[in-house]
């Protein structure tokens, strides 16, 4: 099918490139997943994905995807991350386009594996005080994406990404954030430094949430498929590893 988009998921020099260093995180942090079974072997899904503030256990994952079943992922990013010409390029060829409905439908459209991170960078930034908590409570424009294409939402959590590092509340990353959306983290890894504490990430894939057939994108509708979406992602974050400490 054709497409106006140059490329679809991480291109095949980007994916040669961090190969080695996906398998030493890999080994690092004795990286699994659970529940591949529920990603579809062809054909469209939303993977709904809870954001830390790391990161990189969303790309490992990926890296199974890729290795276990030979489907690759186009992210929907951060506007913030095509604002500068070496970062765009950077975030294009890892398989991110810009956050839009437009170039998820297109997506969608085609059958692609398409992820979302509805609490975003605010999610990320949150102190460890509220490692349990998912901040999408506002944010729906996710699930109504979902309805519009018919595209199951198949939640996905690392929860023990959370504690790789320990983020502290502070009022300057509120405010960056509050008046340049920029982050601005205070935390800490492995003693004073930033270097990420070795904690055992296994990433949860949830049972599929399917879209009712004939469903409308009503507030009402969107309301209860957000909340059973929400109530999944919880259910993931609580099955934290024990040696996540």
């Amino acid at each position: 099918m054709s497409s106006s988009f140059p490329k679809r998921g991480p291109s095949k020099r980007v994916l040669q490139t961090l190969r080695p260093l996906f398998g030493v995180l890999r080994r690092y942090h004795a990286h699994d997943v659970l529940g591949l079974e529920n990603i579809p072997k062809e054909g469209p899904a939303m993977l709904a994905v809870h954001h830390s503030l790391a990161t990189y256990d969303a790309f490992l994952f990926g890296s199974a995807l890729i290795r276990e079943t030979g489907r690759t992922i186009t992210a929907l990013g951060d506007d913030k991350l095509f604002a500068f010409p070496g970062v765009r390029r950077l975030a294009s060829s890892s398989g991110i386009l810009p956050a839009s409905p437009k170039n998820g439908r297109t997506l969608l459209g085609e059958g692609h594996l398409l992820a979302v991170a509805p609490g975003g960078m605010r999610e990320a930034l949150r102190p460890s005080t509220e490692r349990k908590h998912v901040l999408w409570d506002k944010r729906k424009g996710f699930v109504r994406l979902a309805i519009q294409t018919g595209a199951p939402i198949i939640p996905v959590a690392c929860p023990s990404a959370d504690f790789m590092y320990t983020v502290y509340e502070n009022r300057l990353t509120k405010l960056a954030y509050k008046k340049l959306k920029f982050p601005v983290p205070v935390a800490r890894g492995i003693g004073l430094t930033l270097v990420p504490r070795p904690v055992r990430l296994t990433t949860y894939v949830g049972a599929p949430i399917v879209i009712p057939a004939g469903a409308t994108d009503d507030q009402a509708t969107i309301d209860a498929v957000h909340a059973q979406v929400t109530a999944s992602i919880e259910a993931l974050l609580a099955r934290r590893d024990t040696k996540a400490d």
